[in-house]
């Protein structure tokens, strides 16, 4: 019998593509649905590795993709806002609830691939309600994934015909170490791991391949995903690689414990399946998901062994900042006030360190383009309203308490420069969205336009770094520096939207990179403007226009 090569390779990469958008469109769906809180999830409920494997599952689960958490964790860690050992039980959740997607498919509702694909695109072109059409890309990748199955399975179900194919399926089962390197390649290929126990759940369904040759695949996937994690920390922090390093060991002896045990573990597998009557797609469902719920809990317990190998394989400081408020004690608010304000102060002045950092990484963006980036900032500026919530939460307490008249006015000069600081979060926000809006509409900025913004974004900069440093010691002298910086940031402005409009006439610049790069300079003039208040706060007085 002659083998339609074309027929198959098009049915399967068709296939895969069409799984691999069903499993995207369904976990930014559930994203959607969800209200897109994962980071705040994360952020609130890790606060001891029990609960970071429960965030870790609960978000997976939300986003259908485990290194998709693991990057996430990842990216925390970078920022400072999560420590090596709360990521690891965040890692370790990732790994149970990736196993939902292979459950999912277990349910044996293909057949009604077609008909759940045309409901969620009725509810995403005829319903103009954002949560029915959240409910729609969810319902329409649910779809597309057992679509991309059912043609993944037709394309492949040829080769069982193909003396080749079901030699090297022998093979797999006679030395599990190929079957390792195949699962291990192909989840590396298609960065997902859902992709590999969804072709290995349709060829065992087709009785194409033998579960003894299905196992050692699957756990090779385990170590494949482990791929985007190492990519995703590559010029990250220390503390970022030793989170991605977790993610590789963790893996990686569950995988050889599981190989040592190969035949056990498929021989249990095996009488699961026959007392619960498993389908084909479902047995790989629960060798998965046992495995992977076993490996967590024997790795559980060393939580911190494993941090102290990481720390030793990455040796180096760890330049982790507090995410949470550290200062804000209730118990002095009755007992001292006035040194209840001066802990708010010393969160004040953390909140500053965290916005002065978001610049930075803002600066850094608009020059590389670096993702990793423009999410550290928008990190920094998630937390920069959670300590702006809870900073003045503290200070409004505080007005209740008897305090001295210089007390009060230091309290009204804290409670405004709060506000002036997330407001700075804010605006550097603003800039990262517009370096993106400018990167993904492929709009180019002259080397002279871009030059000015480096140039007002260090001074912008340094303004910040002044205001801090006079509310931090109440120095008039530094906040008077701020006046004279604020007011050179304002004519600085001023000059360079003039050279703009020069550029635009002689045609070397565009009308859209001229929005951009307007846009990002106004941001950067209202930096300077809250920088300006901050410094008046210590100064104790509005600056007249006229002087700055």
């Amino acid at each position: 019998m002659e083998i339609d090569v074309q027929s198959i390779l098009f049915e399967f990469i068709g296939g895969l593509g069409i799984f691999l958008l069903g499993i995207k469109y369904m976990g930014e769906g559930l994203q959607k649905t969800a209200g897109d809180r994962l980071k705040d999830l994360l952020d609130k409920f890790t606060s001891n590795p029990f609960m970071g494997v429960l965030a870790g599952i609960v978000v997976t689960i939300l986003i259908q993709t485990s290194s998709g958490t693991t990057v996430l964790a990842v990216g925390l860690v970078n920022a400072g806002f999560m420590t090596l050992r709360q990521s690891i039980g965040v890692i370790m959740g990732a790994n149970i609830g990736t196993t939902v997607t292979a459950f999912i498919i277990g349910i044996d509702i293909e057949a009604y691939a077609l008909p759940i694909l045309a409901l969620g695109a009725m509810m995403l072109f005829f319903f103009k309600n954002q949560k029915l059409q959240n409910y729609g890309q969810t319902i329409f990748g649910f779809g597309a994934l057992f679509f991309g199955l059912d043609l993944m399975g037709s394309g492949l179900s040829p080769l069982r015909d193909l003396e080749a194919f079901r030699e090297l399926t022998v093979q797999m089962s006679e030395v599990p170490i190929l079957g390792v390197v195949i699962g291990m390649v192909f989840t590396f290929v298609v960065q997902s791991s859902s992709a590999t126990i969804g072709i290995l759940q349709s060829l065992l369904g087709q009785e194409m391949i033998k579960l003894d040759a299905a196992m050692p695949v699957l756990f090779g996937n385990n170590i494949g995903t482990t791929i985007t994690a190492i990519i995703a920390s590559i010029g990250a922090s220390i503390a970022a690689r030793r989170a991605a390093l977790t993610h590789v060991i963790f893996n990686l002896i569950g995988a050889i414990i599981i190989l040592m045990l190969l035949n056990p573990y498929t021989a249990l597998i095996s009488y699961i399946s026959e007392q619960l009557v498993l389908n084909s797609e479902m047995t790989i469902a629960f060798a998965h998901g046992i495995f992977n719920f076993a490996n967590v809990l024997l790795f559980f317990p060393f939580i911190g062994l494993l941090a102290a190998l990481v720390t030793k394989l990455i040796p180096g400081e760890d330049s982790v900042m507090e995410f949470e408020p550290t200062h804000l004690d209730p118990i002095f608010i009755q007992q001292s006030p006035s040194f209840a304000l001066e802990q708010a102060k010393e969160e004040i002045i953390k909140m500053a360190e965290y916005a002065y950092r978001g610049l930075e990484e803002t600066a850094l963006f608009l020059n590389n383009h670096d993702q990793k980036h423009a999410d550290n900032a928008f990190q920094i500026e998630n937390a920069l309203n959670k300590l702006d919530r809870e900073i003045t939460e503290y200070l409004i307490q505080l007005s209740s308490a008897q305090l001295s008249d210089q007390d009060s006015e230091k309290h009204s000069a804290l409670i405004n420069s709060v506000r002036d600081i997330e407001r700075i979060g804010d605006h550097f926000e603003n800039v990262v969205e517009l370096v993106q809006f400018k990167v993904s509409n492929k709009i180019v900025i002259t080397d002279g336009a871009k030059a000015d913004l480096n140039e007002m974004i260090e001074l912008t900069n340094r303004a910040f770094r002044e205001s801090i440093e006079s509310i931090s010691e109440m120095n008039r002298d530094k906040a008077l520096e701020v006046v004279k910086l604020e007011n050179q940031i304002d004519r600085m402005e001023k000059s360079f939207r003039k050279k703009h409009i020069i550029r635009l006439n002689e045609g070397s610049c565009t009308g859209s990179s001229g929005i951009v790069y307007v846009d990002i300079l106004s941001n950067l003039e209202r930096i300077g403007d809250h920088a300006l208040n901050i410094a008046e706060d210590v100064l104790g007085e509005k600056i007249p226009e006229t002087v700055h």
